[in-house]
């Protein structure tokens, strides 16, 4: 059987999903495997699903939590709390429910910036760090924000959903069109998102208050900023890979980490932005050979 090729039925076998937290917080995420408790973050505009391709082979090895944080998927949407850290401190109360002392943090998109927003304030708890293609807030040079020919159909909705209210005004009912160019704008080919997928984040996406609290992350960056700024007074001692798309960021992702770890693995993955989703036979390779 092809771990990398998403049944419904064969994880239904593996996999169950559940929530926690309290109502108007609870964080929804899907369960399943057994050994070493990992942890998978996603990033907007995707959800849990954006590992599908990925949960049967970690389960072989290990305890597999794949979360929504907060706002995004199938978790509550509160107003508030999406400062990096707020939300760092939210998933570490989910690892405490779990009854998890140390895990494995893979994280994608904002899953990076929750990711190391995590290893920084409870170092003790993260054995590893996988970061897969995103530029952390305050530590990305100055450049990848830039307008610019090669940067402005990756970079441009930072600015764009960091307005109050207009992002939601002008994307209600369109959200297929929307999510549709920017998957296909930020990645390095065609046919590696099924329509199924497709729909699926449209449909969590269109849900009330789905795009009000994914533009949240947006909206507060300048705080997430300054607790990173932060951070960086302390090196980060866990082993870290740092994973970027060859079509994407690339060796940035190391050099941006080696400023604050130092143990720093860099990969390039042969895809895109949507690197779990475009490459994740290359993905699980890579992660079972470093996480061990």
């Amino acid at each position: 059987m092809n771990h990398t090729t998403y049944d419904e039925t064969t994880f239904a076998a593996t996999f169950e999903h559940r929530m926690q937290g309290a109502p108007g917080e609870g964080l929804h995420y899907v369960i399943g495997g057994q050994g070493t408790p990992i942890l998978l973050v996603p990033g907007w505009p995707q959800t849990w699903y954006a590992w599908r391709k990925t949960l049967l082979a970690f389960a072989e090895h290990y305890t597999v939590v794949a979360v929504d944080p907060p706002g995004l998927g199938d978790s509550d949407k509160p107003y508030g709390g999406y400062d990096t850290n707020s939300v760092a401190r939210r998933l570490h109360q989910l690892t405490q429910a779990l009854g998890w002392k140390h895990f494995d943090f893979v994280g994608h998109d904002v899953g990076v910036w929750i990711g190391y927003a995590y290893a920084s304030l409870f170092p003790q708890q993260v054995r590893r760090l996988a970061l897969l293609d995103a530029t952390v807030p305050s530590l990305a040079p100055a450049q990848m924000y830039a307008f610019e020919p090669t940067r402005i159909s990756k970079n441009w909705h930072f600015f764009f959903l960091t307005q109050a209210d207009l992002p939601e005004a002008l994307i209600s009912g369109r959200e297929h069109a929307f999510l549709s160019w920017l998957f296909h704008a930020k990645s390095a080919g065609s046919g590696w998102l099924e329509p199924q997928a497709l729909a699926e984040y449209v449909r969590c996406y269109s849900a009330p208050g789905g795009g009000r609290a994914a533009a949240s992350y947006y909206r507060v960056l300048f705080d997430s900023m300054a607790q990173n700024h932060g951070h960086a007074r302390t090196r980060l001692k866990m082993p870290v890979m740092a994973m970027g798309g060859e079509a994407a960021l690339g060796s940035m992702m190391e050099s941006m980490m080696k400023q604050v770890a130092d143990n720093v693995t860099g990969v390039i993955a042969p895809c895109g932005h949507y690197i779990p989703e475009e490459a994740p036979d290359f993905v699980v390779e890579h992660l079972l050979g470093f996480l061990g």
